[in-house]
């Protein structure tokens, strides 16, 4: 906090704003006070407004920074995994040896699903999204774990935090085999998080996949280079919603769908979808020059971010993943890699790039490891799903342990004034 004040002047009245500053970062001025003086700002997808304080993630777009609980991101993926990930977001601390046992102990503990969800499941068509299925059994979770769903109580909020965590790889591949016509293969607890997620999704009663310890690695990667990016769309709906006191797997399911929409979680796709339609090295000219043309509706798809103004440092992990796991699966020929290499590399050099600054993010490289590994790329956006529900559950645990209100944008009202009822 800060003594700081700003002054607005309106109409010729002077209006005091006190203002606040973070750990890091630029201050913000409270209007909050100006609903008394008959005012509302106007802001436009929030790009300039805080809605809450919040202690977990930081994000410096203008020097490539994505802090967890202040620690960089990269120094995170080098050296911890998801889980240790997820106690960090939950509790602020990284996990001593024994609360890492015990938190990966209990996070086993709940990985099975009610078994009446498999019958759930079969309400959907085979057809149909993973993403719509993801969306709907989420939601309905709260029906079937309703016995710890008292928000204002902490050790009812931690329960149904490690439900989540544990299960949504569970169903998510769940999503998968439905739509495949596979049926379920249970959770197996003596594999790793990561690991675990990849035998429900391809094992089958007939037999275990063996997975090589760097495909383990790159999933866990992939995981916590999503598990939380600040006050995203996602996130924000999670938190909106869960300022009406809804219960946590129906605030988890309105980030889903909001993760849903393309302009969020459906970057890697694009971007894989990108990278078939250019199809060859020798046509990466052609295709730079139409991104460049103004007047082409072509865009190259994983450059650029919202928030990063200069690089994105979740980009450069992926990238050395990407690699470690085409050399494992003896893709390094790969005709889509090479694609994105050179793309990368007109990005980091050419001027119209950088001087837009629209060098490579974290999607750019994620969708070519999930497709080698085997995925499909209607799953892609469960994944990014699965990895953010840590982020977004934290958030939402966050907000309810303090003194919250409902949240309730204003409206810059543009229709008509009243009108009288025709006779």
């Amino acid at each position: 906090m800060t003594d700081k004040k700003a002054q607005l002047l309106v109409d010729g009245k002077t209006i005091d704003l006190p203002m606040y500053s973070g750990t890091v970062g630029p201050d913000v001025i409270d209007v909050r006070s100006l609903v008394s003086e008959g005012l509302f700002t106007y802001d436009p997808g929030f790009v300039s407004t805080a809605a809450c304080e919040s202690a977990i993630t930081y994000i410096d777009g203008g020097k490539g920074v994505l802090l967890h609980r202040g620690y960089a991101i990269d120094d995170l993926a080098e050296n911890s995994d998801y889980l240790e990930l997820c106690h960090l977001l939950l509790h602020g601390e990284l996990p001593t040896k024994e609360e890492s046992e015990a938190f990966r102990a209990t996070v086993r503990n709940h990985t099975m699903v009610h078994d009446q969800v498999n019958q759930f499941f079969r309400g959907f068509r085979r057809d149909a999204h993973p993403m719509a299925i993801m969306c709907g059994v989420v939601g309905a979770l709260s029906a079937f774990y309703h016995d710890s769903m008292d928000i204002t109580e902490a050790q009812d909020r931690e329960i149904a935090g490690f439900r989540l965590i544990a299960k949504m790889p569970t169903i998510a591949a769940m999503c998968y085999k439905y739509s495949i016509g596979q049926p379920f293969m249970y959770p197996n607890n003596d594999l790793g998080y990561a690991e675990n997620f990849l035998h429900m999704m391809f094992s089958t009663p007939a037999g275990d996949v063996k997975f090589d310890p760097a495909i383990v690695r790159a999933m866990d990667r992939i995981f916590m280079l999503h598990a939380d990016h600040e006050q995203n769309a996602s996130t924000s709906t999670v938190r909106l919603a869960g300022s009406t006191g809804a219960n946590p797997f129906a605030c988890i399911a309105s980030g889903i769908a909001a993760l849903w929409g393309p302009a969020h979680g459906g970057a890697n796709e694009a971007v894989l979808s990108m990278l078939n339609e250019i199809g060859d090295v020798a046509n990466i000219d052609e295709f730079v020059a139409k991104a460049k043309d103004k007047n082409d509706p072509f865009r190259l798809m994983g450059f650029g971010h919202r928030v990063y103004k200069n690089f994105d440092p979740r980009a450069k992990v992926m990238r050395e993943t990407c690699e470690e796991v085409l050399s494992v699966l003896g893709l390094e020929n790969d005709p889509l890699l090479k694609i994105a290499k050179r793309l990368e590399q007109i990005a980091l050099e050419d001027e119209y790039f950088i001087a837009r600054k629209l060098y490579p993010n974290v999607d750019f490289y994620s969708g070519i490891i999930l497709k080698a590994i085997g995925i499909p790329e209607s799953m892609f956006t469960v994944i990014f799903a699965m990895s953010r529900t840590i982020g977004w559950f934290a958030h939402w645990n966050e907000m309810v342990s303090e003194n919250y209100r409902i949240g309730r944008p204003r409206q810059l009202y543009k229709g008509y004034d009243k009108r009288d009822y025709p006779a």
